[in-house]
């Protein structure tokens, strides 16, 4: 399917992981000695850092790929969402995170135990890491998606499942040791190498396009095969489809609770902030991701619309003598990018965008892998052991490695796992990573709102709550609804307003619980 890999892009393959390998290797050298130096970089790490690493998780490989997918099939939608984002990082950045620093946590389920007592804090983190491996699997899944294209040249079972367990291997090897202080610096070098590509195929894309700017702006905005213009940004239909979820409307409502999720109960980007010196640096830092999150989202949905031109108007691709220069895409949409990639651009810069994508991969799953196993230790583990007696401090550093392994091998058989369900729901590969986050973030948010805002709840009405949030949610899957109703009785809701149904029944089952109120011993 696609050329060979040319010496300079083996080149640049070289470059790219001696200077992974030569940063992890450092700061393995600088071995952490306690769970605030593995889990939060000993709070020494720099907004600048911080913002970069809570941007690149929260987009990366969903990006990548994501988003020339979103560009092509749709339009520029997706980023008025982050009217959304700026809501939910300045109600975490007053309510959450000032919060968190006071009471000195490592993971943001800490504050449920101040409420409700050490089982609620053990609640939380299950539900946590069990909506994280639907998550950051999801993610691993659509950049085993671009590996596997790159390896094998196909996205058949068996490519994208070698290229997950290829993955799984490099991240885990480059994180295990370091700890959060290597996952945030390997962050800002992945975040520049995936942005920088999206540049190079930008430009080469334009180049590519024989028509001049005026004439490519009017077939985006005047496309012949949708309703909408490929050019909007503001979509204001009331649609509670799947289709819908990126109108205006879903954007002031599903989409600030999907990332009050994000930024304030998922340990995944809290924990950075967590790592800054102070609440005031941790907020800065959140907030200066979400501005930074437009501008690079954007680079990405242009790639996409600049696709749709190369390859669905070929009235435009025409040699300067009036022949046409015939372009064929052959395969499955969500692979159109790396199609792209991998027959069209130049050698050596091939290689440096392919970097780019394995970057974005990484970024994801180092990710995942230092906050699951922090909650795995400080909320589980930890606990257990110091009624047994105190442990060496070392002891739960060598605790969240062998966490890390747990977490590697769950998210590689999510990712596998995610490979038959998004080819069942046929979803945009943005949609379908996004949707994912709602099984757990719906019970987390219910219950963090009645704390927060609040007198009721009790330990066993925080339980029921989480445990409803994900079957409210997975009772609303159209697959689920085709095996228990008849047909005349299902429905298909987005996402979003998935997320703020199971919210709001959530925040009622965990509100009507007797208040037991404990203080965390």
């Amino acid at each position: 399917m696609h050329s060979q890999f040319a010496w300079q892009d083996w080149l640049v393959f070289t470059a790219y992981f001696v200077v992974m390998a030569v940063t992890g290797w450092y700061y393995s050298r600088q071995k952490a000695t306690t769970t605030a130096d593995y889990f939060l970089g000993g709070n020494k790490m720099p907004i600048w850092m911080v913002a970069i690493s809570v941007l690149a998780t929260s987009q990366s490989a969903a990006t990548f790929l994501g988003g020339p997918d979103q560009g092509y099939r749709n339009d520029f939608s997706y980023l008025a969402t982050n009217i959304g984002a700026f809501v939910a990082a300045f109600g975490v950045a007053v309510f959450l995170i000032p919060r968190f620093y006071a009471m000195r946590v490592t993971t943001v389920y800490e504050l449920l135990e101040q409420r409700f007592g050490a089982s609620a804090k053990r609640q939380a983190g299950i539900m946590y890491l069990f909506g994280r491996v639907f998550a950051s699997g999801a993610r691993l899944y659509m950049a085993a998606i671009a590996v596997a294209m790159i390896l094998f040249g196909d996205i058949q079972a068996t490519s994208v499942i070698s290229a997950v367990l290829i993955l799984t291997i490099v991240g885990l090897a480059y994180s295990f040791v370091g700890g959060l202080k290597s996952v945030i610096v390997s962050d800002v070098i992945q975040c520049a190498v995936y942005v920088g590509a999206a540049l190079f195929v930008i430009y080469f894309l334009a180049v590519s396009i024989p028509a001049d700017w005026p004439t490519i702006l009017d077939a985006l905005a005047n496309p012949a095969d949708r309703e909408l213009s490929k050019l909007t940004l503001f979509d204001w239909r009331l649609d509670f489809s799947p289709g819908g979820v990126f109108t205006v409307w879903s954007a002031i409502t599903g989409f600030v609770l999907l990332n009050i999720a994000a930024f304030g109960l998922d340990q995944d980007m809290t924990q950075r902030m967590l790592s800054c010196k102070d609440a005031k640096q941790g907020a800065k830092a959140l907030i200066w991701s979400v501005v930074m999150v437009i501008p690079v989202m954007a680079l990405f949905i242009i790639i996409g619309l600049l696709l749709y031109v190369f390859y669905q108007r070929p009235d435009l691709m025409l040699s300067e003598a009036g022949q046409p220069i015939v372009q064929s895409f052959e395969g499955e949409q969500i692979t159109i990018f790396m199609y792209y990639v991998l027959n069209e651009i130049p050698v050596g810069v091939r290689g440096l965008v392919t970097v780019g994508v394995i970057a974005a991969a990484l970024s994801t799953l180092n990710s995942g892998l230092n906050a699951m196993s922090s909650v795995l230790v400080q909320d589980l583990y930890r606990p257990m052991m110091e009624k047994r007696g105190n442990q060496e401090e070392a002891h739960y550093v060598w605790a969240g490695q062998m966490g890390m392994v747990v977490a590697a091998v769950a998210l590689s058989a999510m990712a596998i796992l995610c490979y038959y369900w998004q080819q069942y729901s046929d979803m945009p590969l943005l949609a379908f990573a996004l949707s994912v986050m709602v099984f757990s973030y719906s019970g987390l948010l219910g219950v963090y709102f009645t704390t927060l805002f609040t007198q009721g709840g009790s330990s066993a009405s925080v339980l029921a709550a989480l445990i409803t949030g994900f079957v409210v949610t997975l009772a609303m899957q159209p697959y689920i609804q085709s095996l228990l109703l008849p047909e005349d009785w299902q429905f298909n809701l987005g996402f979003t307003w998935q997320l703020c149904i199971g919210t709001a029944i959530a925040f009622v089952v965990c509100w009507s619980g007797r208040s037991n109120k404990v203080l965390a011993s």
